[in-house]
């Protein structure tokens, strides 16, 4: 036999997307991924915000009229979620860095709470800063 020609063995199909049951921390690690693609949209919307303020008064009460509009407000409630979110479940993965929460329950309840977690900052964050405005 030459040395240089493996034989040929059937090789395992890698499964996918299809054949796995959608779970909790699945969803929290392609929700992480996202999140973490949106922080650039939302870095470049702070980067707006610091020209225009740089820029002086009329380019500041533009950008200042657009965040205050209801799709400006909108944006910045999503950026909120999406930083809020994206931060827990960098929180999430550094517990599982340390070595905790692997099993079954943890992981759930990790994921879980990454979500609950992160509406519930969102909500509290806009609820503050509207009622100190």
């Amino acid at each position: 036999m030459n040395p240089t020609v493996r034989p040929t063995v059937a090789q395992p199909l890698s499964p996918h997307l299809q054949i796995y049951r959608w779970t909790w921390t699945m969803a929290m690690s392609v929700f992480h991924r996202i999140t973490g693609t949106a922080l650039y949209g939302g870095t470049f919307l702070v980067a707006v915000w610091l020209v225009a303020l740089a820029s002086g008064p009329r380019a500041y009460d533009t950008v200042a009229w657009f965040f205050g509009s209801l799709i400006g407000r909108a944006i910045l409630f999503a950026y909120t979620w999406v930083l809020m979110h994206h931060m827990l479940g960098g929180i999430r993965h550094f517990i599982w860095d340390a070595g905790y929460g692997f099993d079954r329950d943890r992981r759930l309840g990790l994921a879980r709470a990454t979500l609950i977690g992160s509406v519930t900052l969102t909500i509290v964050i806009w609820a503050i800063a509207l009622l100190v405005r």
